[in-house]
């Protein structure tokens, strides 16, 4: 049974989690990062021992030499695709995000993956190299001439996108497992690459360096994820109330009662538009009811047979009795109404 002094598993977690900050170890590594990039850049442009480390492990052509290994390889470098790897990582931050009530875990990755592929993007487009597949000239370092594998995509897009949970992890223990695992992913996928023919050594090895810079740099972004989390989860709620409110299922309205219980409904002609509508009757034996202009209708009368109703007209003369008057004795069928005889 759960005690006072003991809080649920979901308010363990504080709201606002320890962001990372940029200590003086992680500069002095982003510092020999950027080294390691403008090295490599400088030595695949000056043609260096590096170019020929290239086109040495091109010529010998990995994939031919162990070709066991071709097809389990073209399914694990996919955990350097873009596309696959952002959809479940941005899942699994997604249920972190619900749980910790806090949209962090997305922008973190949001953002990394906005910055590599910013400048992973102008790099590949400045220096134009081509492939191996694709190369012209054995021993040339391929540069400028419309390519866009340096440096290497997969490899940086591995090393940011597994890294980011490392980056996230709550623990030291969960972030040393998590750093482990994104190593892992990083230099297989990136040597992966090498042995499918489709980078340079150096690439790898500038992809590489570009994806830890983003690792590196993300602690001087969080005071801008700081400030944009608020705005953006009050839009949430708002979207997220609207969508409610628009599903809720309003009533439909109930007709009324028709007055004229029982009625048959039967088709106007040309005559009936002619003439005044008639005002509706109550049934119940209230009195009649008055319609909109005010007009009194009459309950109807049950209808009776011709023999049944009463005489207009009397029987016998209208005219009153008179006591000083005779009575006028009615003529005869066959003969003039006369004082004659019948012989005359």
């Amino acid at each position: 049974m759960r005690t006072d002094d003991k809080l649920p598993r979901t308010e363990e977690r504080p709201n606002d989690l320890a962001r990372p900050r940029m200590t003086r170890i992680r500069f002095w590594l982003l510092g020999s990062t950027l080294a390691v990039y403008a090295a490599t850049v400088i030595g695949v442009l000056t043609t260096s021992w590096l170019v020929k480390l290239d086109w040495q492990v091109m010529l010998f052509r990995p994939y031919k030499q162990w070709p066991e290994f071709h097809t389990f390889l073209d399914y694990f470098v996919v955990l350097g695709q873009r596309g696959p790897t952002a959809v479940a990582v941005a899942a699994w931050l997604g249920w972190c995000c619900w749980r910790q009530r806090t949209l962090r875990p997305l922008l973190a990755l949001g953002i990394s993956l906005l910055l590599l592929n910013i400048t992973v993007g102008a790099a590949k487009l400045g220096m134009g190299r081509l492939g191996p597949h694709y190369a012209t000239t054995v021993g040339s370092n391929e540069m400028w001439l419309g390519g866009d594998i340096f440096p290497s995509g997969h490899t940086a897009n591995a090393v940011v996108t597994w890294g980011v949970l490392a980056y996230l992890a709550t623990t030291p223990q969960a972030r040393r497992v998590a750093s482990v695992i994104a190593a892992i992913f990083a230099l297989g996928v990136g040597m992966t690459t090498v042995y499918l023919g489709t980078h340079w050594v150096s690439d790898v090895l500038l992809g590489w360096a570009a994806g830890l810079l983003v690792l590196l740099a993300l602690p001087w972004l969080e005071p801008a994820m700081a400030r944009a989390e608020p705005p953006l989860l009050a839009v949430w709620h708002w979207l997220r109330t609207r969508v409610t409110t628009g599903r809720t299922l309003v009533p439909a309205p109930v007709p009324a009662a028709s007055p004229l219980v029982g009625a048959v409904a039967t088709p106007r002609s040309a005559q009936d538009d002619e003439l005044p509508a008639r005002e509706p009757v109550s049934v119940g034996g209230r009195g009649p009811a008055r319609a909109s202009e005010g007009r009194p209708h009459h309950a109807p009368r049950p209808h009776t047979a011709r023999s049944e109703r009463t005489p207009v007209t009397p029987t016998g003369s209208r005219r009153p009795p008179h006591s000083d008057r005779v009575p006028r004795a009615a003529a005869p069928v066959g003969g003039p109404a006369t004082g004659r005889g019948a012989g005359g």
